[in-house]
C-alpha cells in the first residue's frame, strides 16, 4: 500500500485526474490534482514533501515538458512518470531528455500503471537511502572523451557539461561495472528498473538511445553502446569500429 506517500497528478481532463485519484487513493496514496503547468510548480513549491508527479504533456499555459525541465533544473529528483496520447518515438525521447523516469501512452492499463508506480517510488527510495555499496564504490569514470562524477551527478563530455537523470546514471553505472560482458534485456529490467525482466517496455531501448545521443559522436553509428541482436546490450568503453 502506498504509506502515506504523497502524489501529484498533472492532468487537465477532469474525469480522468479524477480516476487516475480514486485509483491511486484506493491503493493508500495521499493525492493532490492540479490542470494545469503552472499549478503544479506552485503546487511543488508550497509542498515540498511531494514524493512523485504524474504528468500529462498537452497542458494549459505550460507543457509537461517545461514542467518536468523546470523541475529537474530547480534539483528536484522525485520520480516523474509522464501519461500521454502522444506515441511518437521523438515525443518519448523528448520526455526522457527532459527528465522523466517512464513515459505510459494513453489509454492505459491500470495494473500496469499501479505497478509501475509503486516501483519507481521504491527505486527512489532505494536511491536516496544512500546505503553503501558492498563493491568497490565507482566514484569517477572516463572514457571517450567523457568524464562521469558519480557523487556529485557531474557530467562532461568532450569539454561540455551534460545533464543526467539518476535514472539514466544509474543504468550507465550498471554497463561501466558490465563492460565487455553482453547484457541481456531481462538483467537490465530486473536490476536498473527493478521491474520483472518479462514486462513489455520501451524504456531501456529509450535510454539506450540517450546514452547513444550523449556519449557516441556519431549515435546513428554507435561504438560504445552496442545493441547485440537477440541477445542483449554491451558496453565498450575503448574505441570500436562502429556498429551499423
Amino acid at each position: 500500500m502506498g504509506n502515506n506517500r504523497h502524489i501529484l497528478v498533472v492532468e487537465d481532463e477532469a474525469h480522468l485526474a479524477a480516476g487516475i485519484k480514486y485509483n491511486l487513493e484506493a491503493e493508500g496514496y495521499r493525492v493532490t490534482a492540479v490542470g494545469d503547468g503552472p499549478e503544479a510548480l506552485r503546487c511543488i513549491e508550497k509542498n515540498p514533501g511531494i514524493d512523485m508527479v504524474i504528468l500529462d504533456l498537452m497542458l494549459p499555459g505550460m507543457s509537461g515538458y517545461a514542467v518536468c525541465e523546470s523541475l529537474r533544473d530547480a534539483g528536484r529528483n522525485m520520480p516523474v512518470l509522464i501519461l500521454s496520447a502522444r506515441t511518437l518515438a521523438e515525443d518519448r525521447a523528448r520526455g526522457f531528455d527532459c527528465g522523466a523516469d517512464q513515459y505510459m501512452m494513453k489509454p492505459f492499463d491500470l495494473d500496469e500503471f499501479l505497478s509501475r508506480v509503486k516501483n519507481l517510488l521504491r527505486l527512489h527510495d532505494r536511491r536516496t537511502a544512500a546505503k553503501p555499496d558492498p563493491e568497490t564504490p565507482l566514484q569517477t569514470y572516463s572514457f571517450a572523451g567523457a568524464t562521469i562524477d558519480f557523487e556529485t551527478f557531474q557530467v562532461v563530455v568532450r569539454g561540455e557539461p551534460v545533464r543526467m537523470t539518476h535514472l539514466e546514471l544509474k543504468l550507465l553505472r550498471y554497463f561501466i561495472r558490465s563492460e565487455g560482458r553482453v547484457i541481456p534485456r531481462r538483467e537490465l529490467l530486473e536490476n536498473v528498473w527493478e521491474m520483472p525482466g518479462t514486462m513489455v517496455t520501451r524504456a531501456p531501448d529509450q535510454f539506450i538511445r540517450r546514452l547513444r545521443k550523449i556519449f557516441e559522436p556519431d549515435p546513428g553509428r554507435p561504438r560504445h553502446f552496442l545493441t547485440i541482436r537477440d541477445a542483449g546490450y554491451r558496453f565498450v568503453a575503448g574505441d570500436q569500429e562502429p556498429c551499423v
